[in-house]
């Protein structure tokens, strides 16, 4: 069988096979989505993603001979613990071949890891925040895979599950037709609020009109945000982070904001589905694949609903039925067919209720793991 050596990342070399390892690992699988790899250079690297200033961590990667065989990554998110008062630690990007000593040795590295720290419980997989990918696919594999989700193998949970982890929590998602018709209570609400002239809705036909507001967008989502598992209020260095991050792939079509006096007290944001561009370009942006992304977009039938939130003194004045349907409406505009959900929290009975009441299924669940350490 041949013995499993764990060794901890350290160079620009390790980082590199640690990055790209999961292409090894899913190469039979001709529907794996990959990750934009420029994205996961800034992600593992200590000096460009401003997370790790408030964060502990460990790469860990696995060999057998000279091969590497599976990769985990260990985080003690000391922000969040400590306003939570949780000494927890957490795995994340875990990746291997179907072979439990495998993730026995990476799992139980993280373990020893978190334990020596003074950790009383790891959970996972969760990243930095919950705006890395978070879980790990349990149902719905015979539906395509999105970059809003991980992208395991179906044989992961069991490598975990075995390992003496049990549920923590589970995140769904919802597919959804395109409405032709609203729905009766939608056309009420949206016929109240448009009664309320101190109510602007923003909408964008370019990037840099976006630019402006992205800031106040991401404090806000720091506001709406605290209350969701996992959550990790953004820094002002993350905030420029984030925004740079992101705003490259956003389409603005897909984008409305809600203000009042100036104020943002409101924010939805969507995506067309790029999979198919992103499987072609293989990952990488250059030097032609952003052309195969955004071509994808162009003709991309299904919305992505990425982030959405308003602002706790304005809730139940119709705000996110407002937003929704100008998203819905520039969906339809764009001939698209399909809503994906991005995950929602399995408790979050508000969100699931909005994509039920269009007619969503849940599709996909994804488990969050947790276990004792003792």
């Amino acid at each position: 069988m041949g013995e499993i050596i764990i060794k901890e990342v350290q160079t620009r070399l390790d980082r590199k096979k640690f990055i790209y390892l999961p292409e090894n690992v899913h190469k039979d699988e001709k529907e794996w989505l990959p990750p934009i790899y420029m994205d996961e250079w800034i992600l593992f690297d200590p000096k460009r993603n401003k997370s790790y200033q408030y964060a502990d961590t460990v790469l860990y990667l696995a060999y057998k001979g000279k091969n590497v065989v599976g990769r985990i990554m260990g985080i003690i998110n000391n922000r969040y613990n400590d306003l939570n008062h949780e000494p927890h630690g957490r795995f994340c990007f875990l990746e291997c071949f179907n072979d439990q000593n495998i993730a026995h040795e990476l799992i139980r590295e993280v373990e020893i890891w978190a334990k020596e720290r003074g950790m009383t419980k790891i959970v996972g997989p969760l990243g930095f925040s919950d705006k890395d990918p978070q879980g790990i696919q349990i149902e719905g594999f015979e539906y395509p895979q999105v970059m809003t989700a991980p992208t395991n193998s179906a044989y992961l949970a069991d490598l975990v599950v075995n390992e003496g982890y049990d549920k923590k929590v589970d995140l769904v998602n919802y597919l959804a037709p395109m409405p032709v018709v609203l729905p009766p209570l939608y056309e009420k609400i949206l016929s109240r609020v448009a009664n309320n002239s101190e109510l602007k809705t923003i909408e964008f036909t370019s990037k840099n009109e976006i630019k402006p507001y992205i800031i106040d967008v991401l404090e806000l989502m720091n506001e709406t945000f605290a209350e969701i598992y996992g959550f990790v209020p953004l820094t002002e260095k993350e905030k420029l982070e984030f925004a740079g991050r992101y705003l490259p792939i956003l389409d603005p079509n897909f984008v409305k904001l809600v203000i009042t006096n100036g104020m943002v007290i409101g924010f939805a944001i969507g995506m067309p589905d790029i999979s198919a561009g992103l499987r072609k370009a293989g990952g990488k942006l250059f030097p032609f694949g952003l052309f195969q992304i955004l071509k994808s977009s162009k003709k991309s039938k299904k919305l992505l609903m990425l982030l959405g939130g308003v602002k706790k003194d304005y809730r139940g004045q119709g705000i996110d039925v407002l937003m929704g349907v100008k998203l819905l409406q520039s969906g339809i505009k764009n001939n698209m067919e399909l809503i994906d959900s991005h995950l929602v929290l399995e408790n979050n009975t508000r969100m699931r209720s909005e994509y039920e009441r269009i007619g969503g299924k849940v599709v996909k669940r994804f488990r969050i793991y947790q276990k004792d350490l003792v």
